[in-house]
């Protein structure tokens, strides 16, 4: 049997998609693919379903029932063995939860990042001294300071995706009440506020408040995070998060559902302009 791994990484995620579907128009049912193997069936779901590690043994016998040519199979094997290697954050794995450690993977590899926030800055945009503080409030459970430290260099690591080649477009909606809630003092606040104005500077990222004045919106439920992918064989997917964990939905109706209510609250809240100017008065009256 292949071993668990924690959170699969979005290679793995895609080619266990590739893997259904080259088996799909193969005509193999998952019991006939389970039989080449000498395997039960859930093993062949699992590596379809990115929950285990692709065994390359196992993907050469598949690929070759399913009528794969050698060439293709060489290079699918290739990006077998890349997809196996651990993401750089599975270096944290003594801190990360194994549900968040998806969420990492997905947005290192995702085009487009959408977040609403109701509670926090987002961890993209935060400074170590706000993370830090955040952490300390015991946000994310009981942790001792070492582990906060951790936390907070895993959360600046995650923020170099903002600005590396081929960078993702982040597009944020943050409820006023994350700007007026103080979390370090104000001088924390002061420099948390620097930050989101240097990050409306990228020209990757769109930052929107949502103010008070504006009154209820759909998304008051919760914070959620969507991503979409060039990739076509993932399909847009919804992170959302509560106490002790978080879910992964990618099921059309839910994703359509989120997508719906992030527009509306975008098309709601102040304009990146106007957000600008928000954050330029908070910052004065700090």
């Amino acid at each position: 049997m292949s071993e668990p791994r924690p959170a699969p990484t979005v290679g793995q995620v895609v080619l266990g998609r590739r893997l259904l579907d080259l088996r799909e128009r193969a005509g193999l049912k998952r019991e006939e693919a389970a039989r080449i193997l000498r395997v039960a069936p859930a093993t062949v779901r699992r590596m379809e379903m990115a929950e285990v590690a692709l065994k390359i043994p196992y993907l050469q016998l598949l690929l070759k029932a399913y009528g794969i040519s050698d060439q293709e199979a060489e290079a699918f094997v290739q990006l077998a063995e890349d997809a196996n290697r651990p993401g750089w954050w599975q270096r944290f794995h003594d801190v990360l939860p194994g549900w968040f450690s998806m969420h990492v993977s997905l947005e290192g590899a995702a085009a487009l990042i959408r977040q609403y926030e109701p509670h926090f800055v987002p961890g993209l945009l935060q400074t170590e001294d706000y993370a830090r503080g955040v952490l300390e409030s015991g946000a994310i459970g009981q942790t001792g300071p070492d582990d906060i430290e951790r936390h907070v260099a895993l959360r600046m690591r995650r923020q170099e995706l903002l600005t590396r080649q081929e960078a993702p477009r982040l597009w944020v909606v943050m409820d006023e009440t994350v700007l007026r809630r103080p979390v370090g003092g104000p001088e924390v606040m002061r420099a948390q506020i620097d930050k989101l104005l240097d990050a409306t500077k990228l020209p990757n990222v769109t930052l929107q408040v949502a103010p008070f004045e504006n009154g209820a919106h759909p998304g008051t439920y919760g914070p959620f995070v969507l991503f979409r992918f060039a990739v076509p064989e993932l399909p847009d997917m919804v992170y959302s998060e509560y106490l002790t964990g978080a879910v992964y939905l990618d099921a059309r109706e839910e994703v359509a559902t989120h997508l719906e209510v992030m527009d509306r609250m975008a098309a709601q809240a102040a304009t990146a302009h106007r957000t600008k100017e928000i954050l330029r008065d908070l910052r004065k009256e700090l």
